[in-house]
């Protein structure tokens, strides 16, 4: 079993369907969390207490609105002063909305772009130092099956995917002299509740086409991203950097 039980993760989306599931792996393999989502949510406190109580670590909730970038820097290096250091930055947080790209405003994609991708770079910046000095750490950032291009109406999404993994390899160079892993996750179609608000009555349609062009005949479950996650945050992973990872069933 993977033993993270001296280092400290800062997990985004934490209350997303993927990012719970990576709470529950990170929890288990005893890390310290810090659960980042936005402030609206109103059973982030109890999630984290949850984890706390049945996994003996310490866990907090931060609500914050990542949009604000300024802000969101400002609060990773106080995370960051606060715990020591950030060992493990997972930037999972991702507005996703499926509709023509010329019904988006333009207030819309900025929104995705800052979210998705520009946050991931705030917080970056933010942990890098302590990173810097410990000559260890991961980041972890999320990217997307969507970048094959065989997806209808997620522009601003794939921009912004696309966003994330230059920042990925730029990431990669700059801080592997000191010791720091940068690697991206891209999955696939994924069982969540996005895809439910996203896709409503047309659920069933929408499933079937993922078995359809999948090569494996079963949907990924959050489990999946989060057995990924863990694996690439563990000294398993020391020598793997710069990669963007595909855990998709195989398209």
């Amino acid at each position: 079993m993977t033993d993270l039980s001296k280092k400290t993760v800062l997990l985004t989306g934490a209350l997303g369907s993927l990012g719970r599931a990576q709470a529950v792996a990170f929890a288990a393999a005893g890390a310290r969390l810090f659960l980042l989502d936005r402030p609206a949510i109103p059973n982030g406190p109890v999630f984290a207490k949850e984890l706390a109580d049945k996994h003996g670590v310490e866990a907090e909730y931060v609500g914050h609105d990542l949009a604000d970038l300024d802000a969101t820097e400002k609060m990773g290096h106080a995370l960051s002063d606060r715990s020591g250091g950030i060992d493990i930055l997972i930037n999972d947080a991702a507005l996703i909305i499926n509709r023509p790209f010329e019904d988006f405003s333009i207030a819309e994609y900025d929104e995705q772009l800052r979210v998705n991708a520009a946050a991931g770079l705030a917080l970056a910046r933010a942990v890098a130092p302590a990173m810097k000095r410990k000559r260890y750490g991961k980041i972890i950032n999320f990217c997307s099956l969507t970048l094959n291009g065989r997806w209808d109406g997620y522009v601003p999404y794939v921009v912004s995917k696309g966003a994330v993994l230059g920042l990925t390899k730029g990431l990669a160079r700059e801080l592997g002299p000191f010791g720091i892993c940068v690697n991206a996750i891209a999955p696939g179609a994924v069982v969540s509740e996005a895809e439910e608000r996203v896709f409503g009555d047309r659920l069933q349609e929408y499933n079937d086409w993922i078995l359809e062009n999948q090569s494996l005949k079963k949907r990924i479950q959050p489990s999946d991203i989060a057995n990924l996650s863990l694996f690439l945050a563990s000294p398993a992973s020391d020598m793997i950097s710069g990669q963007n990872i595909g855990i998709d069933g195989g398209w």
